[in-house]
């Protein structure tokens, strides 16, 4: 059995993520469930004796059904938060690595996955000059993707208000 690099205690919350920026078309990918009123990037809990790299390659694969390569590390991104759904009520602290996957050329997804209260997961290519519209989160991708960078950004948002 696997177990997340998480930590909860009590209305408290730690957990170490990897995620995806899928971007295929000008579009980019994020789930959504049929719970909450958002959408959120493609990835999750980074397991205990695994890296983040190999995390997101097996997050990627279990959500959409598709093997995408890893490009680089794009970001390290500190989010503080009050959590929803199973975590209704929780103060979360979330690390996450955000790696850019390599384009394949075409918006593919053949894998239906679900949350880990087993709640039908779905995913969306959003075109990125329309992220404004709509709810999503990591809230820093359409500035993120917008603008040219180099190295690893350290992105920090506290959105607990």
């Amino acid at each position: 059995m696997q177990y997340d690099c998480a930590i909860r205690n009590k209305n408290q919350a730690f957990r170490y993520r990897a995620a995806a920026i899928i971007v295929e078309d000008n579009c980019v990918l994020f789930a959504g469930n049929e719970t909450d009123d958002y959408f959120y990037s493609v990835g999750g809990a980074v397991h205990i004796g695994e890296t983040a790299e190999e995390a997101v390659k097996r997050e990627v694969l279990e959500e959409t059904g598709v093997s995408y390569e890893v490009d680089h590390l794009a970001v390290i991104h500190e989010n503080f938060f009050m959590g929803s759904s199973g975590l209704q009520g929780v103060e979360c602290h979330e690390l996450a690595f955000y790696y850019v996957m390599k384009s394949m050329g075409k918006r593919v997804v053949t894998s239906q996955s679900r949350t880990m209260s087993g709640v039908k997961e779905t995913m969306h290519w959003i075109p990125i000059d329309e992220l404004d519209n709509v709810k999503a989160y990591p809230s820093f991708m359409k500035e993120f993707l917008q603008t040219p960078h180099t190295g690893v950004a350290h992105i920090l948002t506290d959105e607990r208000v």
